[in-house]
């Protein structure tokens, strides 16, 4: 009770590897030495095997919103037509970038909780045969919900736009067979799945989104594909890299291939299954249930009581840090996050806590209800049952 140590719950920053966090102290190595071509070179091999692409995958020094950014100013021109869904706070960022770019915009919206549907985006595209690409999130961080990349991405395929995908927190957490599916630009950021602060973003290019960079006539400096792609097939950054966060990541990535990018997308599955159940347990109410992903789960705070309270409580009574929710839903929902370095040991304190902060806001809980529903699926997932009846 009196000692209470400091536990990430969010989508972002997420808890670090401890090897790569040991490897950040190694980083007065100079960026322009074969020593550190040789672990660029590494990062950005390994990117590509666990991403499951032969495709160009470009770093960038900058947040998820940098890698962003750059798929709009490398690949398209003002006045481009481009098909925006968006489904929360994220979505909105999409079109915030597309606005600052000067293309035209066909939005498909839909409420905070929901998603937009494959046959939605097939309608838009119908409408608008001169769609230069379609922008959509794999993973909506805000809402915790999961858009249906695979089925848009076949549609998409058929035409002449591109398929451009913030996957930053669906990387890890979701299936996403990048050529097999028509995504042509997959974005992800160094502080969800992959276990490392906040600071560095990549993204991968197909052929065809290379296509629309010839023709592309939107200013860029900083974030050019182009240019940064030969620099990082000659094992360098254009700029100074954050050779930390590079270091970081090589280790990460070690890590991630020795676990295998299958599993670890199937242990945020589990986590996101054994949360939901949890949270239906305790009588809660489950925000996005149509199509939940499995990078967090967005639960409805119970009726009457804002859900900065729990937050509150996660952080004050156990140094906690889970999340609030984002924009229209502030003090509505709160978010557990379950991507990257977290198990079920971290799941059964944080149930077991989210007990004792509703009980102590007034809200009926039998202790113990949600925590026997994590260990169920726990059990049932490592065959602990069976085991027991043999």
């Amino acid at each position: 009770m009196h000692i209470k140590k400091t536990r990430l719950l969010t989508p972002g920053p997420t808890p670090l590897y401890p090897p790569a966090l040991h490897a950040m102290m190694a980083s007065d190595l100079h960026h322009r030495t074969q020593d550190f071509r040789n672990v660029y070179k590494a990062v950005v091999t390994d990117l590509k095997e666990v991403m499951g692409t032969s495709y160009d995958v470009v770093p960038f020094v900058a947040s998820g919103s940098g890698a962003m950014e750059a798929s709009v100013s490398n690949l398209f021109s003002q006045g481009d037509k481009v098909i925006v869904c968006t489904a929360g706070k994220f979505g909105e960022r999409w079109q915030s970038i597309a606005k600052a770019y000067g293309l035209t915009q066909v939005v498909v919206q839909k409420e905070y909780g929901q998603v937009v549907t494959p046959d939605e985006v097939e309608a838009a595209l119908k409408a608008n045969p001169d769609a230069r690409g379609v922008f959509i999130q794999a993973s909506e961080t805000s809402t915790g919900a999961m858009h249906n990349i695979e089925a848009m991405g076949k549609t998409i395929a058929k035409t002449d736009a591109i398929f451009v995908v913030d996957a930053i927190t669906g990387l890890g957490t979701m299936p996403l067979k990048i050529e097999d599916w028509g995504l042509d630009v997959v974005i992800g950021g160094s502080q969800k799945a992959f276990m490392i602060p906040p600071g560095m973003a990549f993204l991968s290019v197909s052929p065809k989104a290379w296509k629309h960079n010839e023709t592309s006539k939107l200013p860029r400096f900083y974030f050019n594909l182009k240019k940064e792609a030969a620099s990082a097939a000659a094992g360098e950054s254009s700029w100074t890299p954050n050779t930390s966060l590079i270091l970081a990541l090589a280790e990460a990535l070690k890590y991630i291939k020795g676990i295998g990018m299958d599993k670890l997308v199937e242990n945020a599955q589990l986590l996101a299954k054994a949360t939901r159940h949890s949270a239906t347990a305790l009588g809660l109410e489950l925000f996005a249930p149509s199509r939940p992903g499995s990078s967090i789960t967005s639960i409805k705070a119970p009726a009457g009581m804002d859900s900065g309270k729990i937050v509150k409580g996660f952080k004050e009574r156990f140094g906690m840090i889970i999340a609030n929710g984002q924009g229209t839903m502030q003090g509505q929902i709160f978010r557990i996050a379950h991507l990257g370095y977290f198990d079920f040991a971290d799941l059964f304190a944080v149930i077991g806590s989210l007990e004792v902060i509703l009980s102590a806001n007034g809200y009926p809980v039998e202790f113990g209800k949600g925590v026997t529903a994590v260990q169920q699926v726990y059990a049932e997932a490592a065959g602990v049952n069976q085991a027991v009846k043999a």
